[in-house]
């Protein structure tokens, strides 16, 4: 059967994906290898690509929308498996009707196990997976196998997908069910009323199309006298540039409030931001209420000339996924806990101090991602008894909170399927440039240590931790998950490095500490860190001295240094770690990478390591 591939990897792999799907090997092999040969007769060209053709009629029929709705996204776009799942879910690709009462699966399970049976078939590649699950977290198609997509797709009418500007043919959209937005086009030219999903992966109205509106003068003169602010005819350009903007944007968005009254699945996804919007963001329609049917609706990235959501969002009961997150500071009326079948909500960064949410009604919430306390209610928390995703954006704090013992406490947190916390701070700075450790006291409000002890003593089965700017201290190890596997800090400024109480949770897997301060040594006790397999130190400024006991971290497999400038050299404890097999030095001393190297004071403390990697070395 190999022969048939032509020595295309692809191939080969895809047909050992369909040979691995069959029980019975010896008679289902030999009906595939007879099946390959008659397949192939009946195509003219008998090359590799009529193997994956093959591959496609050899899926069940519960598989084939699942591969076929890939063909949504643009070439090289990396999916992210959440995101497709809620698109799935939304289309009824995966019913929620399936899901039972009493411990069935969800549809977002079942839709996770169809997504597992294309990447076993070859037929999707995994680029990503998720550090502490090893759950598929983003995927990506080869480009044959992607035409392939495209091309069955179009046979089954399956997704209509505009990639050019001048779309003559857009006036044949009449019966297509769904369409995928790549270019700027005129959204009036589809006649369907039927239509069930538009993903936009452009600006409704971008600039491009605005320029072309403009006499070119009036173009130049804008950009050329952006800084200007003191120029009364800049602005009166500016304005009338708007105004066109608006005004086109407000049109597109009348007629799919109005036309497309079954639509299941809005999305808007920029593919590459703008460092600024030159004309101006723009608002949201009060229309929007009119689409009942709504299930998935992504505001992601939308630029907002006005900061005020529309209260008809309330309207859109049926809606399971909502993502809001945008970077403008806007006020959410209080209309989301009508959306009882909410499954998916992504709040704002930012919300506008207006805005109070009540969140209680939504049982059936397995994600809910910029909670606040100052916007939403803490309580609320206590009724998503299926949550599984939480993202706390501070401030976060517990009113009418016990100070003396913290079991007489109210617990917080409803739901026994948690497994991933995060809690971060959004104050308008970049984490991801360097600051010095005053600056970072300064900008950061921090958590009560007690309310941060109370709400991980409520997460009894998280797996996954991560922590960015908001704590000065760690609970005791006791108040943490057993079964927690990651552990993230990024920013966070202690005044002693905690790792005598991360050394003492038994599951932890993967350490990331990143531009956190603490003392100048860090000790780790013999028998800590039993599980550790990977250790990542980044811009630990303060860090002079690591000291490592022997018999810890004894199942260390990956360690990472990153510009830790004042770090001298590396732990004597480390040469008795035998399960170590990569160590990357990355943005450090040359005086510490000389160390190192064969002949070096420290070469006899790693040269049992098999893979050492050194990077961006300073001078």
């Amino acid at each position: 059967m190999v022969k048939h591939c032509a020595g295309l990897p692809l191939a080969i792999a895809v047909l050992g994906g369909i040979l691995a799907t069959k029980n019975n090997l010896l008679n289902e092999w030999r009906k595939i290898s007879d099946n390959v040969k008659s397949y192939l007769k009946r195509g003219k060209n008998q090359g590799p690509e009529d193997v994956l053709a093959l591959s496609y009629d050899d899926l069940p029929p519960y598989l084939r929308p699942c591969f076929l709705y890939l063909s949504h996204f643009l070439k090289y776009y990396e999916v992210h498996v959440d995101r497709l799942i809620q698109l799935w879910v939304a289309e009824g690709i995966v019913s929620s009707k399936q899901e039972e009462r009493d411990g069935g699966e969800i549809a977002e399970d079942v839709a996770e196990s169809y997504l597992m049976e294309l990447v076993e078939r070859c037929m999707i590649q995994v680029r990503e997976r998720d550090v502490a699950t090893l759950k598929v977290k983003t995927i990506q198609m080869h480009d044959l196998m992607r035409d392939l997509c495209l091309s069955k797709a179009k046979q089954e009418n399956f997704v209509f997908i505009v990639d050019r500007p001048n779309a003559s043919s857009l006036s044949m959209i009449r019966k297509v069910r769904r369409v995928s937005v790549r270019k700027f086009f005129s959204i009036q030219c589809i006649k369907s009323p039927n239509i069930r999903s538009l993903l936009f992966f452009n600006q409704f109205f971008p600039d491009e199309a605005l320029e072309k509106s403009l006499p070119l003068e009036v173009l130049n003169y804008v950009k050329e006298h952006y800084d200007d602010c003191c120029n009364p005819l800049f602005w009166i350009l500016m304005i009338l540039a708007r105004s066109i903007r608006r005004h086109k944007i407000q049109g597109i968005c009348r007629y799919m409030f109005n036309n497309f009254k079954l639509l299941r699945v809005l999305s808007y996804e920029i593919i590459t931001r703008r460092t600024r919007d030159l004309f101006g963001g723009w608002k949201l329609p009060s229309g929007i209420g009119n689409l009942v049917h709504l299930r998935f609706l992504s505001l992601r990235n939308f630029e907002f000339q006005r900061s005020k959501l529309p209260s008809s969002l309330g309207n859109l009961r049926c809606l399971q996924t909502l993502d809001l997150r945008v970077d403008d500071r806007i006020h959410v009326p209080n209309v989301i806990w009508r959306m009882e079948q909410l499954r998916h909500l992504y709040l704002p960064l930012r919300c506008k101090s207006r805005t109070k949410l009540k969140l209680g009604t939504l049982r059936k919430l397995l994600t809910l991602v910029n909670f606040k306390t100052k916007n939403c209610y803490l309580k609320d928390l206590i009724n998503m008894t299926n949550l599984r995703e939480l993202g706390i954006n501070f401030p976060f704090n517990i009113e009418n909170f016990n100070e003396k013992e913290l079991g007489e406490n109210p617990p917080i947190i409803g739901s026994k399927y948690l497994h991933s916390l995060s809690i971060f701070t959004y104050e308008g700075l970049n984490i991801f440039t360097f600051f010095s450790i005053d600056v970072i006291k300064r900008s950061c409000s921090k958590i009560d240590p007690r309310h941060l002890a109370h709400l991980l003593s409520n997460c009894t089965s998280i797996c996954k931790l991560s922590i960015t700017k908001v704590i000065s201290e760690l609970p005791e190890y006791h108040y943490f998950s057993s079964h927690l596997t990651y552990i993230r800090l990024i920013c966070c400024v202690f005044e002693e490095y905690p790792m005598p109480t991360l050394e003492k949770l038994p599951n932890l897997r993967i350490l990331q500490f990143e531009r956190s301060f603490g003392g100048k040594e860090m000790f780790c006790s013999a028998q800590g860190f039993p599980k550790l397999e990977s250790l990542i130190l980044a811009e630990l400024y303060k860090l002079e001295e690591w000291k490592l006991d022997e018999g810890a971290m004894p199942s260390l497999q990956r360690l990472e240094i990153t510009r830790c400038l004042r770090l001298k050299m590396l732990p004597e404890g480390l040469r008795f770690i035998t399960t170590l097999k990569e160590l990357k030095i990355e943005s450090m001393p040359k005086a510490f990478k000389d160390r190192l190297e064969k002949g070096g004071e420290d070469f006899y403390k790693v040269e049992h390591v098999p893979s050492i990697i050194f990077q961006n070395i300073l001078r």
